[in-house]
């Protein structure tokens, strides 16, 4: 499911705009409702990694990570390079909010959000896509564990690039 933009859209999923459209539109054409989301590279080429994270020092915490590292992380022709829930259960976060937390610690604030934060040391972030599922009668952490699950399954027991934990 997780293979191709076409398998994806046909799973129900929404949006799939660049980083730099959701950030020059304010994030307008992101819905204010729980859910899960995918940052995708559908570039096929070998990523070039940055020595330095521009990302935000969340709590002093420099997001920076060695370059050693994201080779290791990187799997070879994925599609997606990480999955993200918004809300839960008592949570007030939404797909709006929680991408607006990531997009802003990309960009360098101290967000809340330091999941994912491989990404930001990925040369030309601005024209990932980034797409989404509302899911107003399930549980987002739910969701976000089968397509971590289903992803998994497909590429040798490795999680998505930029998703630390499951």
């Amino acid at each position: 499911m997780l293979h191709s933009i076409d398998s994806i859209r046909s799973a129900g999923w929404e949006g799939f705009l660049t980083i730099d459209v959701l950030r020059r539109t304010k994030l307008a054409a992101v819905p204010e409702q729980q859910g899960v989301y995918l940052v995708l590279r559908p570039e096929r080429h070998a990523p070039i990694f940055l020595e330095r994270s521009p990302a935000g020092h969340f709590k002093g915490k420099d997001p920076t990570v060695p370059v050693d590292k994201l080779k290791s992380n990187w799997i070879e022709g994925a599609l997606v390079l990480y999955i993200g829930k918004a809300g839960k259960d008592g949570q007030e976060a939404t797909l709006r909010s929680r991408l607006g937390q990531y997009l802003a610690f990309g960009a360098g604030s101290p967000s809340a959000h330091r999941g994912g934060r491989f990404i930001w040391q990925l040369a030309g972030t601005d024209s990932l896509l980034v797409c989404w599922k509302v899911l107003p009668n399930e549980d987002p952490r739910e969701v976000e564990r089968g397509l971590t699950a289903a992803f998994r399954k497909d590429h040798g027991g490795r999680r998505p690039f930029a998703n630390l934990q499951d």
